[in-house]
């Protein structure tokens, strides 16, 4: 056990989901997988295991944000031995063009967050590891399933007061606003291990189309069949 999941040692698979929503984690476990047994529930932070083609795979719950998210991933690595993190989440997006459910595999991640400084150059971007990178594409490929790459942000505030703060990035072709992306990618570089963010697009800052909660929740059949084709 670790100090914010209660599975025992070899419960979690070597590959692992993450979701900033419980319920999402549990959506994912119920519906793409098979054998499966929930290894957590401490702080309602969901946890489960289970086969996909055959394969063991687990989906765990993060919460929202990078400080909730980089205790999990922590964790994930440091006391369970997980080699590779899918992030399966949503994102705003910021260009007119990307309509709702637009599947978005970012290839870098900026952020105003102070953590990032700690693993890099605060200037720097974050980026994904580029075997999985390379996976998805392969099984976006295969499934015929239409993506688009590039530059997410992952911000501090859900809500920031001043929204003119995006136009600059919008010009540089940023692509879509979450809250995780960031972190995941800092730790895997920091640690040695393979992470990956692929983000259905579940509202847009410029048109304003968004999903209900409940949409949101089970959003992305096409992301989660990504990433656990790659995991």
């Amino acid at each position: 056990m670790s100090l914010h999941i209660g599975a025992q040692r070899g419960e979690i698979a070597e590959t692992v989901l993450i979701s900033g929503d419980p319920l999402r984690a549990r959506h994912i476990a119920n519906s793409m997988l098979t054998e499966v047994t929930c290894y957590n529930e401490v702080r309602g932070m969901l946890g489960f295991t289970g086969l996909y083609n055959g394969k063991l795979v687990s989906v765990q719950g993060t919460g929202m944000g990078i400080p909730s998210t980089a205790i999990y991933v922590h964790e994930l690595i440091h006391d369970y031995g997980v080699q590779n993190i899918i992030r399966v989440g949503t994102c705003g997006a910021v260009q007119a063009d990307l309509p709702l459910g637009t599947i978005i595999l970012a290839t870098e991640a900026y952020t105003d967050s102070s953590t990032h400084a700690i693993y890099a150059p605060a200037a720097d971007p974050s980026t994904p590891d580029p075997h999985l990178l390379h996976q998805v594409r392969e099984v976006a490929r295969d499934l015929g399933i239409a993506t688009r790459e590039g530059m997410v942000f992952s911000s501090d505030l859900f809500y920031h007061p001043d929204t003119a703060r995006w136009e600059p990035w919008i010009q540089k072709g940023l692509l879509a606003i979450e809250m995780e992306t960031s972190i995941l990618y800092d730790l895997g570089r920091q640690y040695g291990i393979r992470t990956l963010s692929v983000l259905s697009v579940s509202d847009n800052l410029i048109t304003h189309a968004y999903t209900s909660a409940a949409e949101r929740q089970h959003a992305g059949e096409k992301v989660m069949k990504l990433a656990l084709g790659t995991a």
